[in-house]
């Protein structure tokens, strides 16, 4: 917005800005008083809306505000928006808006810009690697990324790396619904990936299972280099300390809610601007992910629509592992869809409140 201009609704739209910047809450429309420019352009309604939840949240920091109101929306959506009131509509472009009506993705935009910024700006964590242990087990870990992941890198950190002479290939899944829910997480906090709705619901119009959680696949793949007694399908991950060669109990992935792997997800969008896709995906997975797995809520499920499919594909690869003689660690009927407490699909609104309470978070030294 340009502040050129000088009328009483652009003066009342500087008075509402600078009631926001001092913590205010008052919304737009209930706002009359005055004020003067601060600056060549009036922020966005995007941003000013965001400012008035995240002051009606709690107290917010004076940087952070400033942050707030200098901040861009990225990605697709409509651009910086005018106050209704506050100037003539144009006659072309979109029209002065009452920022109450915004819906949670315009205001997610802006949000996701600013946690982008606080994930990358944190860095990562200095990770010291232990030296290789000369007598080990040798092992690589296939399958679900959200079991397997967590799994390797604890194992690195003891000294256990993959890979060797004579490796056992573990194969490692749990039910496909939970599977499907896994690898879209593990590639909402990675490489990035299409809502979890359309994604979910191309795999099954394709009637395909994505290349980490097709066990099958995996094991046959391995079986051609390996052997097939040196593959093991893993059903029940409480075995693979055993056959990895450990005592202690293996790192589990931190319990993620649906809305924490949307913002993930959408964060992870901002952040490839600012980082290299490797470092994203450790600043996602060592920065962000522990602050999201500290605001517990209802997990992503598969939704009822798809379970059907799942099923059939899950029957098709029960029956698969099982005619090709792998050795199967766990019940083979535990790849077949469970039913599970959760949500079928993150809620925008939800994901707005969980980066309003990331963004308060943040300690500014």
């Amino acid at each position: 917005m340009t502040g050129a201009s000088d009328t009483p609704g652009l003066r009342r739209a500087w008075g509402w800005a600078a009631h926001l910047r001092d913590g205010g809450t008052t919304p737009w429309r209930d706002w009359a008083a005055e004020g003067d420019a601060h600056g060549r352009h009036l922020p966005g309604a995007q941003q000013l809306e965001l400012l008035r939840r995240l002051n009606a949240s709690g107290p917010v920091p004076a940087t952070l505000a400033g942050r707030v109101l200098e901040a861009s929306a990225p990605g697709r959506g409509r651009p910086d928006l005018e106050l209704v009131g506050s100037v003539e509509p144009l006659a072309f472009g979109p029209p002065p808006v009452d920022p109450a009506d915004l819906d949670a993705d315009e205001l997610l935009r802006v949000a996701t810009a600013l946690l982008a910024e606080d994930v990358h700006a944190a860095g990562l964590p200095d990770v010291t690697p232990s030296r290789p242990r000369p007598w080990r087990t040798r092992y690589r870990l296939l399958g679900d990324p959200m079991l397997t992941d967590p799994r390797r890198v604890d194992l690195v950190s003891r000294g256990r790396p993959p890979g060797g002479r004579n490796e056992l290939v573990l194969v490692v899944g749990t039910d496909v619904g939970q599977m499907l829910v896994d690898a879209w997480t593990a590639r909402s906090i990675g490489s990035g990936v299409t809502p979890w709705g359309d994604w979910v619901g191309r795999a099954a119009r394709l009637d395909e299972l994505p290349d980490r959680i097709d066990l099958p696949r995996l094991a046959r793949t391995a079986a051609e280099r390996v052997g097939v007694r040196r593959v093991r399908v893993v059903l029940d991950v409480d075995a693979l300390p055993r056959l990895v060669g450990v005592r202690r109990r293996l790192a589990a992935a931190p319990a993620l809610s649906a809305d924490a792997v949307e913002l993930a997800r959408r964060t992870g969008q901002v952040l490839g601007l600012l980082a290299v896709p490797a470092e994203r995906r450790a600043l996602l997975r060592q920065v962000l992910v522990p602050r999201l797995a500290e605001h517990p809520g209802p997990a992503l499920v598969l939704p009822q629509r798809r379970v059907r499919w799942a099923r059939e594909r899950a029957r098709a690869m029960r029956d698969e592992v099982v005619r090709a003689g792998y050795p199967v660690l766990g019940d083979p009927d535990g790849l077949l869809p469970v039913e599970r407490p959760g949500v079928t699909q993150p809620s925008d609104a939800g994901v707005l409140a969980l980066a309003l309470r990331l963004l308060v978070e943040v300690k500014v030294s």
